[in-house]
């Protein structure tokens, strides 16, 4: 079902409540990683150059007391987005009361407000209450009452039911108010569902990851539509060893070993697996390494794909027409375990005439270290938003969209 998108609306002279996701990092008070900012800048600058109001809502961390809140104030990030929209950023350091309606109020066509975290809701008078986290219905309408529409654009946020997203949208359509899709929300829309419901083919899947259990959804979900799935990272050796390899001291979920031979049973040759591993006797980036086929040797773990696996997932890949990743392929934060995560990512960059979509974080990172990023169809915001809904699973973020 297609979804209304914020070009669809009359902005002008509005105010135009936005749910954006500026969870960034924030250390001794400055912003460290400013992509979610700038991913949400587009939208925001389509409103205010279409004379809307934009007066913006994100949280930042968790907040379990009060004294959780000082570290977590939303206001480095005003300060931030002012620098990198180059236009003065209201802030208020509150979430609900007279100075945010009044600061609302006053505001005129073009300019930007942003609200203090809204998971300063969660502790109200030192009790951990979690009225945004559990979407109270009374902040999600007391929220929607300070605007004329509201415009999603927080997907990484999509498949929480908050009161901020979901609570400000049943609010608004309650009043016949509008609620639409930022750009950046569009996009994820547009590009894991259309990958995963609707894929130019061959489709192929690739998911890694540590454990299994993360993906079992997913992968059960895909193996009606993708034509190959494949497997690395550690979830690999839960695979081995429902094949009966030996897996040595690599990660292993017991508990999940029938499941994996159900997805092999299943899947059928559609599971591409590895057929080689760099091991390490010791989780250490400098400790010693062999490259070694299916069966990982006694006191030995599997930290990487090997050099075989590369080029055969590489074969697989060739011919796709549409990709979806997620998940790194062995220990990506250790350099000497990075390479067939980092050649995935290579190879996906050089990928010609073909739909590539990227989630998870250490995926996502491997194609900005290497720089293909912008060589993608689609980088996505969403970790455990872009996983659910590669699940099949309904986001209550997006359903809470007006469909057009």
């Amino acid at each position: 079902m297609a979804k209304t998108t914020v070009s669809d609306l009359d902005l002008n002279g509005k105010k135009v409540l936005m749910r954006v996701d500026f969870n960034v990092p924030i250390k001794d008070g400055v912003v460290g990683d400013t992509s979610r900012i700038v991913g949400a800048i587009p939208t925001i600058k389509y409103v205010i150059e279409h004379g809307g109001k934009a007066v913006l809502f994100s949280h930042l961390g968790r907040i379990k007391s009060e004294d959780d809140k000082e570290g977590l104030s939303l206001r480095p990030v005003a300060e931030k987005l002012s620098e990198l929209i180059n236009k003065p950023v209201t802030f208020v350091p509150e979430t609900e009361g007279k100075k945010l309606e009044d600061s609302v109020n006053d505001m005129n066509n073009g300019d930007i407000l942003l609200v203090q975290n809204t998971r300063y809701e969660d502790v109200v008078d030192g009790e951990n209450i979690k009225r945004e986290s559990k979407n109270d219905p009374k902040l999600g309408k007391y929220w929607a009452s300070l605007g004329d529409c509201f415009v999603n654009d927080a997907f990484g946020t999509a498949h929480r039911e908050h009161a901020s997203n979901v609570g400000i949208a049943r609010a608004m359509e309650a009043n016949n108010k509008p609620v639409a899709a930022g750009f950046l929300m569009e996009k994820e829309i547009k590009f894991i569902g259309g990958a995963v419901n609707d894929p130019k083919r061959p489709f192929v899947a690739i998911l890694g990851g540590a454990k299994v259990s993360d993906k079992i959804g997913v992968i059960d979900n895909l193996l009606g539509k993708a034509d190959k799935i494949i497997i690395g990272g550690g979830m690999t050796y839960t695979f081995y060893a429902a094949k009966g390899y030996s897996i040595g001291n690599s990660l292993v979920e017991k508990d999940k070993i029938d499941t994996a031979k159900e997805i092999l049973q299943k899947g059928g040759d559609k599971i591409v697996l590895p057929i080689d591993s760099v091991v390490a006797p010791e989780f250490k980036n400098d400790a010693p390494t062999e490259v070694v086929g299916e069966d990982i040797p006694d006191g030995q773990m599997a930290l990487d794909i090997g050099p075989k696996s590369i080029k055969l997932f590489e074969d697989v890949l060739r011919d796709a027409k549409t990709v979806v990743w997620n998940g790194p392929m062995g220990v990506f934060e250790m350099s000497n375990f990075a390479e067939g995560t980092l050649s995935v990512g290579r190879f996906l960059g050089d990928l010609k005439d073909a739909t590539t979509v990227v989630g998870g974080g250490d995926s996502t990172a491997a194609v900005n270290q290497l720089g293909v990023a912008d060589k993608l169809s689609h980088v996505s915001t969403g970790g455990g938003a872009s996983l659910e809904y590669m699940e099949g699973k309904t986001l209550p973020g997006i359903a809470s969209i007006t469909d057009k």
